[in-house]
């Protein structure tokens, strides 16, 4: 399996220090302590009803087919945020990708090249700031170039507690200035429901998540999907490798220190 080796010192408060640390899971009591860390916000924080829950833990079928990224803070032992990593080929081994049972692929697997989708992506509440997204996107980036890929895919997460009015929102910011050509553009399965009455466009804050993938140079592949599993709407991103800003690349693909 791929490690990656990067770590950074996050001062929290001034009485702890942590140091975090990047890494891919080595084993299943490395999976279960990813697991956990995703029942504890999709269920226990925001409400998700998901398989696994009986049990503590969030699982599902595709989970043994993907690399598991762990951000883990090297002083108490904790993992505070995960994301996973599934290759076209373990795509194909599991029947599909994740985001296939949200979106119709088409126009993305005519695309040449390598791709990896990343999903189930979550930081603990403490630990949700600049910097273990920094070192979580330097854990991805790495084992990007190291395996060859040439396209990220995924899906970001919108809370509806708000109703659907917030989501389109965003949809609509992003959509203004990242939204992918019309050939490259998937279609959702099950379309959020569009308000009676639009949100300003730009009254609703972008979500930090989906935030870092246009930082990034990312770009959404059309309108939302509507998560009931989840209860968020969902769109699907792309980010081309090739987009990567020089800035990002810089800091995010340094060979480790």
């Amino acid at each position: 399996m791929h490690t990656s080796g990067n770590t950074a010192k996050v001062r929290r408060d001034r009485s702890k220090q942590v140091k975090l640390h990047v890494r891919v899971a080595q084993n299943e009591t490395d999976l279960l302590r990813a697991q956990r860390l995703r029942y504890s916000i999709f269920t226990e924080e925001f409400g998700a009803n998901l398989k696994g829950a009986e049990q503590g833990i969030d699982c599902d079928t595709f989970d043994r087919y993907c690399d598991h990224l762990l951000v883990e803070d090297l002083v108490s032992g904790q993992i505070v945020a995960t994301t996973r990593l599934l290759s076209d080929d373990n795509a194909a081994k599991a029947g599909s990708f994740y985001s296939e049972s949200e979106f119709d692929l088409s126009n993305i697997y005519r695309l040449p090249g390598n791709k990896l989708e990343i999903g189930r992506t979550c930081v603990h509440a403490q630990f949700r700031n600049g910097a273990t997204l920094a070192l979580l996107w330097s854990g991805i980036a790495k084992y990007v170039i190291d395996y060859d890929y040439e396209h990220l895919i995924g899906c970001g997460s919108i809370g509806l507690a708000k109703g659907t009015g917030p989501a389109w929102s965003i949809t609509k910011q992003l959509q203004r200035n990242h939204l992918l050509d019309s050939d490259k553009q998937v279609t959702p399965k099950l379309p959020l429901p569009n308000p009676d009455q639009d949100e300003p466009v730009n009254k609703t804050p972008i979500p930090p998540l989906i935030k870092a993938y246009m930082r990034l140079g990312a770009k959404v592949g059309g309108d939302p999907c509507w998560d009931p599993e989840f209860q968020c709407a969902d769109l699907f991103l792309m980010l081309p490798i090739s987009a990567l800003e020089a800035r990002y690349a810089k800091h995010f693909l340094k060979e480790d220190k």
